[in-house]
Order: structure tokens, then C-alpha cells, then sequence
């Protein structure tokens, strides 16, 4: 079953307020335009991840045939989690006091939002316990990683063009790279110090929003990845850089969400009023997670001291 962006996935939703609902996700958190999300039918999904081929050999009229190692995997089960909130409106305040804002509206609408950074927080941190999903740093492959400095170091083109290599699920076709604010920063100082580069070059989403760009990968700012990650005697000051592809609708290549099928996304359900108080009840949830298909689809750089 091919995979569905978020953005696409809202043109099904027919309720005004819903479809208000994802497009401010889209903008809190432009990932979300290009990641495709899987929709899968149960609680969890489980796929195969290639460890190593098996062997072939160049053979001589009348060899032995020696190659005779299969193929081996590993088997992951992704389980789906929970993120959940209420919107809780008096009923005085939403009739009296939505003239300019309809006050439901505006609840509902920060429930999304903070769900939409709860996704974007595990994406990064999250390790699957506490009812999370692991995050990039978890999924990460130890030998996926770019080797830095033992105190760590400074951004570099040069470094950058490691971790690029380093993802080869889709051909060596790499859709992204994410880093810290605090490391975009650090970017830009790199191309202004090339004097002949401009730092306006930049790749344009659908929506027409504008991103930098690394060699025609765009590069998405998220604050969650922590910046005070240790590497050797460098003190609480580290930050990782990741570059990774999207999964393609294989379930093979790369990093896809994960939704239920048959209600994708963020959904808002109005329970009623509550039973003992004049208030209104909203429930905005999403039942969601992260499957990373191959683990040559994610590489991270640690160790980013500046």
C-alpha cells in the first residue's frame, strides 16, 4: 500500500474544523508536508530488515561451489501509541466570547499543536518506553554514525558530505537532513564564509514554504534535538545532525509514520457536555508512530559542538 502525506491525507476529512486542525500542524512542523504516513490495521507493525546478503563466488569451469551463506534479517514489531488531550470550554465563554474567536476552535486548535510537538519531540528522543515511540536516536544503527572528534567538533561541509554518503537505502537518494536551530546557525556562518555562495539558496516545499538547502537536500530546523549531548570531555554542549530517506510505500526503504487505516491523522471527537459541570467537551487524538524500514535509511552525525 503506498504511503500518504499528511497534507493529502486532510483532503479526506470534511468536517471545516478537522481540516483547520492539520493545516496548523503543517505549520508548526513542515516535516510533516513531505513525510509519507503508512496506515496499518493493527495495533503494530512488523517488517524485515536486511542484515546481510547472501554469498556469491567467481567459480572456474569444474570449482566447488563454496557460496552457500543465506541471506539473514531481523525481525521489528513498531507498535502504535497514544497522544491525547481534552479541550475543556465553558459553555458561558464559548457562547458569549467567540465573536472574534471562536473559543472551542482556538482549544482544540493548541490540543493539535501540542500534539503535532509531542510527535516531533519523540521523533527525536523518544526511546519507546512511557508509552513513546523511538525516536531517531534510538533507531539510529552504530555504524550509521560519523565518526567525530573525540571532544566533539565544529560543523563542517566536509562532515556533512559523510553522513550524506552514509545513507544508501534508496540508491544513495537522500530526502532530508534535520539539526538543532542553534546548528542552522552554524550553517549559514559556514556558506557566508565561502564568499561566492549565496545563503538564499533554499528549496520550496508544496505549501511554498522556503527551506535551506545542503546540495539540493533541504534541511529542517528541529529544536527538540537536544544540544547538550556529551561526547568525550566536551561538556553538556554536543548536538547530533541526521540526514535519512522517506519510505517510498515499500515499507523497505526509509522512515515512514504510521497511522491507523481507516482514521488517519489527527482526529478531533466533541464528547458532549460534561455530566457535573456547564462545559463542553473536545477530544483531539492520534494514534501514531515511527517505522524506520531499513537501517541504511538514517545516518546521524554526533558530536556538533558549534
Amino acid at each position: 500500500m503506498a504511503t500518504v502525506t499528511l497534507v493529502q491525507a486532510k483532503l479526506l476529512i470534511q468536517d471545516e474544523l478537522v481540516s483547520g486542525v492539520i493545516e496548523d500542524v503543517i505549520t508548526v512542523n513542515p516535516i510533516f508536508e513531505v513525510m509519507p504516513f503508512t496506515g496499518i490495521s493493527s495495533n503494530a507493525i512488523e517488517y524485515n530488515r536486511e542484515n546481510a546478503l547472501g554469498d556469491v563466488q567467481s567459480a572456474a569451469v569444474g570449482d566447488t561451489i563454496t557460496a552457500k551463506a543465506a541471506a539473514t534479517h531481523t525481525k521489528v514489531t513498531t507498535s502504535l501509541v497514544k497522544i491525547i488531550g481534552d479541550a475543556e470550554v465553558d459553555n458561558l465563554i464559548q457562547e458569549t466570547l467567540s465573536d472574534q474567536t471562536d473559543q472551542m476552535a482556538y482549544q482544540i486548535s493548541s490540543k493539535a499543536k501540542a500534539a503535532a510537538r509531542s510527535f516531533q519531540s519523540q521523533m527525536i528522543v523518544g526511546d519507546g518506553t512511557g508509552n513513546t515511540f523511538e525516536g531517531l536516536l534510538t533507531l539510529c544503527d552504530a555504524s550509521q554514525k560519523v565518526t567525530t572528534a573525540t571532544d566533539g567538533e565544529a560543523l563542517a561541509f566536509t562532515l556533512l558530505d559523510e553522513l550524506i554518503d552514509l545513507v544508501t537505502a534508496k540508491d544513495g537518494e537522500v530526502d532530508y537532513l534535520m539539526m538543532h536551530g542553534r546548528t542552522l546557525r552554524s550553517y549559514r556562518a559556514l556558506l557566508r564564509g565561502l564568499g561566492g555562495a549565496g545563503i538564499g539558496e533554499v528549496v520550496t516545499l508544496p505549501s511554498g514554504k522556503k527551506l535551506h538547502m545542503y546540495g539540493g537536500i533541504p534541511i529542517f530546523r528541529n529544536d527538540w534535538i537536544p544540544v547538550n549531548q556529551v561526547q568525550g570531555g566536551s561538556g553538556a554542549v554536543c548536538t547530533t545532525v541526521f540526514a535519512g530517506t522517506f519510505d517510498d510505500g515499500s515499507r523497505k526503504v526509509g522512515l515512514s509514520g504510521l497511522n491507523t487505516r481507516n482514521n488517519a491523522g489527527i482526529r478531533v471527537n466533541m464528547v458532549g457536555e460534561k455530566e457535573d459541570m456547564d462545559e463542553t467537551i473536545a477530544r483531539v487524538k492520534w494514534y501514531t508512530s515511527m517505522a524506520l524500514f531499513s537501517k541504511r535509511a538514517l545516518a546521524a552525525l554526533p558530536g556538533i559542538t558549534n
